[in-house]
């Protein structure tokens, strides 16, 4: 079996499972509330990696590992997940929502290079302020249009939803690389559950309204990205460098674009689309490799 070949598959498989977590939410949360939704997500995928844990046997952390792996959980799911679903809420369309995300890469370029010391060169900032101006553009013409409004608390969420995407995946680069996949998601999955506890039974009412689009959209919000498209993240993030890891995001709008108009009718506006081509462009020249890493 060619090993080599598989792997290369791993970010494209990435991409169109994880593009798939905004249209799962957007069928799910007219019926519960996001955050009780992600903690009966969370309660769903720990039985299951506990019970993958123990056919594999996999082996456990350290109590300084899983605590590391505890923060990684709060970031790259209770913040990140939390974000978007909040965002998605509050009838943020899902396509948006994955634009704003969509600019991981620039911020973890950025903050890669406070925090890890990495030179960005001046191509870079010039994709830097392009992909920014570009989703500046996307949420300025989103305001002005007649059929859609953006709401400040659903951008608010999807920029706390980026920050912490682009900060969880640096620090489970710089911490997490030696913890089996399987036992280090549970400890990151422990942690988020907490969180979303907490949120869900301060914030919401809890109520649900079961019915076959929910528990469909749940099932595969958990085995689809929960479980996969994670355990996939986590591979990759252990097997690359973080800014190649970042650079997959950049496809995620784009396709989360084409099936959120195909499944919901979400139309962008011809200002829109080209706002997408200029963050798309941006992303690429940060994460372009300089000359002499060609030759």
């Amino acid at each position: 079996m060619n090993y080599p070949r598989l792997t290369r598959l791993v970010p494209i498989l990435f991409v169109l499972l994880w593009s798939t977590g905004f249209i799962g939410a957007k069928y799910a949360l007219p019926y519960i509330e996001p955050f009780y939704l992600l903690f009966v997500r969370m309660i769903m995928t720990l039985v299951v990696f506990f019970i993958l844990a123990l056919i594999y046997r996999s082996r456990w952390p350290s109590l300084k590992q899983g605590g590391h792996q505890a923060v990684t959980g709060l970031l790259v799911h209770g913040c990140y997940l939390g974000g978007v679903f909040a965002a998605i809420k509050w009838d943020m369309p899902a396509g948006i929502a994955a634009i704003i995300v969509g600019l991981q890469p620039l911020l973890t370029s950025l903050i890669g290079w406070q925090w890890l010391g990495e030179r960005l060169r001046v191509v870079q900032w010039t994709g830097l302020f392009l992909g920014l101006a570009g989703v500046a553009l996307i949420l300025l013409s989103g305001q002005q249009s007649d059929t859609l409004v953006i709401h400040p608390e659903a951008v608010l969420a999807t920029l706390v939803a980026l920050v912490a995407i682009s900060v969880g995946t640096l620090y489970q680069k710089k911490f997490g690389g030696q913890v089996d996949l399987l036992t280090g998601a549970i400890w990151q999955y422990l942690s988020t559950a907490m969180l979303m506890a907490i949120l869900a039974f301060m914030f919401e009412e809890r109520q649900v309204e079961w019915n076959m689009t929910l528990m469909l959209s749940l099932g595969w919000l958990v085995f689809g990205l929960s479980i996969s498209a994670i355990l996939l993240l986590m591979f990759m993030i252990r097997e690359g460098e973080s800014a190649r890891v970042a650079s997959y995001f950049y496809l995620v709008p784009p396709v989360t674009s084409v099936e959120a108009w195909l499944l919901f009718g979400e139309a962008l506006s011809w200002i829109q689309v080209g706002a997408i081509g200029v963050t798309v462009f941006g992303v690429y020249l940060v994460l372009k490799p300089a000359r002499h890493q060609l030759d």
